[in-house]
């Protein structure tokens, strides 16, 4: 009798380590942030390779910017390039808020980093606008094809990045299936990434 509750004993603890091997641990980064990381490398890779042309272009070249051509507006775009940033650290702190479960807060600055892209997006349109009127376009020189492709590539992502973080914020603050916080977090790591490129090519084209 003795035997057979020693047993019994022995048998039941050592069932409590097998039950949870079995239990799925949360893993410590989610799918979609590797999902994103692995877009973005696809990404920095396009961004380096238009870089490389263009240094590779530009070194062949006497002259940069060419004569005739009109010069980029250095002071605005550097204020825009302040903007873009303070819509980085504005999501930054909008995630902060979300993790502690501070949806409403968090939202809100969400929404309003988003407003800032808004802003920065719309000023680089007006500046297109203007080189357009002021000469500058695709087919004028070397100097415009390059700066709409490198710009334009950048705007093309602005542009993708504040689609889904708009979806993304419109549903956080959805009644019926409302996306989670780290459901938002590989968006916001989009966005991180299209404002850190920015910087570097602000320095390349407007700059150099």
């Amino acid at each position: 009798m003795k035997n057979i509750s020693s047993q019994s004993v022995l048998l039941t603890t050592s069932e409590i380590p097998l039950y949870a091997a079995n239990k799925r641990s949360k893993p410590p980064v989610s799918n979609g942030v590797i999902g994103m990381l692995i877009f973005l490398v696809t990404e920095a890779m396009f961004f380096a390779a238009l870089i490389s042309a263009h240094m590779v272009i530009r070194a062949g070249l006497t002259e940069w910017p060419p004569w005739g051509q009109p010069r980029l507006a250095i002071e605005t775009t550097a204020l825009n390039s302040l903007v873009l940033l303070v819509s980085a650290l504005l999501m930054g702190y909008s995630r902060r808020l979300l993790q502690q479960d501070k949806i409403s807060s968090g939202r809100r600055w969400f929404g309003i980093s988003i407003l800032f892209g808004i802003f920065f997006l719309l000023s680089q349109g007006y500046e297109w606008v203007q080189l357009l009127e002021f000469g500058l376009t695709l087919s004028s020189s070397v100097y415009g094809g390059l700066f709409y492709l490198i710009i334009g590539a950048h705007a093309f992502h602005v542009i993708g990045a504040l689609s889904v973080l708009i979806y993304a914020w419109n549903r956080l603050g959805s009644s019926k299936n409302p996306i989670t916080p780290e459901a938002v977090f590989p968006l916001q790591i989009l966005w991180y990434f299209v404002v850190c490129i920015w910087p570097v090519l602000y320095v390349l084209v407007y700059l150099s």
